[in-house]
This record gives C-alpha cells, sequence and structure tokens, in this order.
C-alpha cells in the first residue's frame, strides 16, 4: 500500500511539473486563483478530519501542519491575485489628470 501511494505521489508530481510548465506566463496568476478555491476546499476537508479526530497523534500533527501551509498558501494566492487586478485599475493622480484635461 505504502509503495503504491509513493508511486501516485511521485507521478503525480511529474504530471503537474508537465501540465504548470505549458501554461503560458500570462496565465499563471489566473490559473493560481482557480487553484486557490480548490486548496480550500482541501483546507476545509482537513479541518473536517481533524474534529472527526484522526487516529494518533502522528496523523493530528501532520493535519495542523498541512492546514497551516494549505492557509498560507491559499492567503498568499489571494493576496497576489490582488496585487495583479490592482495593477489594472486606474490610479486616482492620472484619472484626476485626465478629467482636468477636458
Amino acid at each position: 500500500m505504502l509503495v503504491e501511494s509513493l508511486a501516485v505521489l511521485v507521478l503525480a508530481g511529474f504530471v503537474g511539473f508537465t501540465v504548470i510548465s505549458k501554461v503560458p506566463n500570462t496565465l499563471h496568476t489566473p490559473l493560481m486563483s482557480g487553484t486557490n478555491a480548490i486548496h480550500g476546499i482541501v483546507l476545509l476537508g482537513g479541518l473536517i478530519v481533524l474534529g472527526l479526530g484522526a487516529d494518533g497523534v502522528l496523523n493530528k500533527i501532520l493535519l495542523v501542519i498541512a492546514i497551516a501551509f494549505g492557509t498560507i498558501n491559499v492567503v498568499g494566492g489571494f493576496l497576489v491575485t490582488d496585487r495583479m487586478l490592482a495593477m489594472f485599475k486606474e490610479k486616482p493622480k492620472e484619472k484626476a489628470a485626465k478629467e482636468a484635461d477636458k
């Protein structure tokens, strides 16, 4: 069982790397925004499993670590997305200058 699980993990890593490396640079941030929503569901699942009482101390520690890293990933991803969207907003000084030119 352990060997099969490790094989799936390694293959998933290779497939993920291959798929992401084929994505154009202009689509990386929007793609990350979509995966943040999916990762939020994973966080919810981790919280549910932890709340139902995972067996063993090691499992609980690993769940807490996974939830912490997942939370950092989701929050960081949305901050990057917000920063990207802010680049497309018109700055107040530019807007006032355009209105003054009219």
